[in-house]
């Protein structure tokens, strides 16, 4: 099943292990079966540590949960966990050992301190990208809660489930038989989620007021940008912090990368590793899971963060990036993740012979629904302005294909359905005011990015848009304050150049500071 380089790539990988994970596999007849007993045994021989054992349950579809020294630890994979999910699976074993990323100790306790009991199903694919976060991300809840069981379920052996749950998009998060969320979620917005639904232990799971100290640079984003400044800084000799959701930010989400020059090929996974591993190579205090509430304009920042927590700074550098636009139309979040996706490589699959529209003529959005021509019925592309704004390369392409049609200068009005799926998208001609409504089964939004600057409202200049005007040297509206990265105004939203770009507004920041000292 493994194949040899792989087994040995694990083999080190499981070298850290130092207490026994049992996997507990239930019986089966499905013809699935066979293919995860040759997956796990191939696993348990990578390390003496890790054993494998009938739960003697039976189940229509394979299914195991890990043991920690006989104790289960609330994690089952119902499915085989290949593709994507077979990095869940191995982070599982080493977490379940205490080994591996484990968050620090004030979002373990906020973890903890979830109102049992959780139980939870995550539906998902093996060819989602965006998947494996969010099961690992539930996965280690369950390690951390005493009354906590996630499993994950592979959507495609569980066709019957997902019909009947009316499931559209991966991954799907379950209590029961409603749906909780629906796509890609950051772990400290997927504890918001459960504080919210289930409730919190304590009223307040943060300790008043807590103070993480001061720094002579703070930089809020963890994607390029923000890696970029903050090594920067360090470089300097500077007290640095970082603060971020998740270390890669964007650049987790994106497939292939081959304009990095001197790499001529990687992907946004593993790029979001190496610039983890680079951070680790510097006194840098990396405050992951986190979000930013309030920043003051003083000389010295205080900067609030939505957890309650507090810290000080000399000088702020802003890189958090941007996220997917949204429609903003009635039915779009009624309707997400059952008929209303962002992904059309994780939630293509859903659509198989159906009827569906992209929304957005970019490259992201011609990409898409050439992409999507392969698998569904037929396939509209609708764009706001006269003429798609795609490369002509991709225009070409998209018109060549017999079952893809295009609309332009549409707007979109409201999203309808009968409460479960998606029935059909109403849009208005803005020539003409006339308004119509377009059979559908699904809607792929790719109408582009929205600065993630929210936050900074009142507190300095933005545009319009939600971008943050910047000089030539990163500085914003505020002294003491620069940006960096895709939340800027600056032009060309690329890897390179956000990494330019937060190293550029580090140097301003120390020579700033050494211009300010008295000589």
């Amino acid at each position: 099943m493994l194949d040899t380089e792989l087994k040995s790539q694990l083999t080190e990988v499981f070298q850290c292990l130092d207490s026994e994970i049992r996997i507990a596999y239930d019986e089966s007849t499905h013809e699935a079966q066979a293919e995860l007993l040759a997956m796990i045994r191939d696993l348990a021989g990578c390390s003496s540590f890790i054993s494998l054992a009938s739960s003697g349950q039976k189940n229509s579809l394979p299914s195991f949960v890990l043991d920690q020294r006989g104790i289960q630890t609330g994690i089952r994979f119902t499915g085989v966990p290949g593709g994507h999910e077979f990095s869940s699976l191995v982070v599982a074993i080493l977490n379940a050992a205490g080994k591996g990323k484990l968050p620090d100790e004030f979002t373990r306790r906020r973890i903890s301190q979830i109102k049992g009991p959780v139980r939870l199903k995550t539906y998902i694919s093996l060819s989602c990208e965006n998947c494996p976060d969010v099961v690992q991300a539930l996965n280690l809840f369950a390690l951390l809660h005493p009354d906590f069981h996630h499993e994950m379920i592979d959507g495609g052996l569980a066709q019957d489930e997902v019909e009947r749950l009316g499931i559209q998009g991966v991954p799907s998060i379950m209590v029961g038989s409603t749906l909780l969320h629906s796509g890609r979620i950051s772990l400290i917005d997927l504890i918001a989620l459960l504080e919210g639904h289930f409730g919190s232990e304590t009223q307040d799971a943060t300790p008043a007021n807590q103070d993480l100290g001061e720094f002579d640079v703070l930089v809020i984003g963890g994607g390029p940008a923000g890696a970029s400044a903050a090594i920067y800084s360090a470089r300097k000799g500077l007290s640095t912090a970082i603060i971020a959701e998740k270390i890669g930010g964007q650049v987790q989400e994106t497939k292939g990368i081959e304009n990095l020059i001197s790499i001529p090929y990687t992907e946004g996974p593993r790029l979001s590793a190496e610039l983890s591993r680079h951070l680790e190579q510097y006194p840098i205090q990396i405050l992951e899971h986190r979000k930013v509430k309030a920043i003051s304009k003083d000389p010295i920042k205080e900067i609030e963060l939505v957890s309650g927590e507090t810290l000080r700074a000399k000088s702020v550098i802003i890189a958090t990036g941007a996220k997917w636009r949204e429609l903003g139309i009635p039915g779009e979040k009624e309707y997400l993740g059952r008929g209303v996706a962002f992904c059309p490589h994780c939630d293509g699959p859903f659509y198989k012979n159906k009827i569906v529209a992209v929304i957005g003529g970019g490259n992201s959005g011609v990409e898409a629904a050439i992409d999507l021509a392969g698998i569904a019925k037929q396939v509209t592309v609708i764009e706001y302005h006269d003429t798609l704004k795609a490369d002509q390369v991709l225009v070409d392409k998209l018109k060549s294909l017999p079952n893809t049609q295009v609309m332009t200068g549409v707007k979109m009005k409201a999203i309808e359905g009968d409460g479960q799926k998606v029935h059909a998208l109403v849009y208005e001609h803005r020539a003409s005011g006339e308004e119509r409504r377009l059979p559908i089964d699904g809607i792929f939004v790719q109408i582009g990015l929205l600065p993630n600057s929210q936050f900074l409202k009142g507190t300095l200049e933005l545009t319009p848009m939600g971008e943050i005007p910047v000089d030539a040297k990163g500085r914003t509206s505020v002294p003491g304050i620069y940006a960096a990265g895709d939340v800027t105004t600056t032009p060309f939203k690329q890897i390179i150049i956000a990494m330019g770009e937060g190293a550029k507004a580090a140097l301003a920041a120390f020579e700033d500071r050494m211009l300010a000292k008295p000589h």
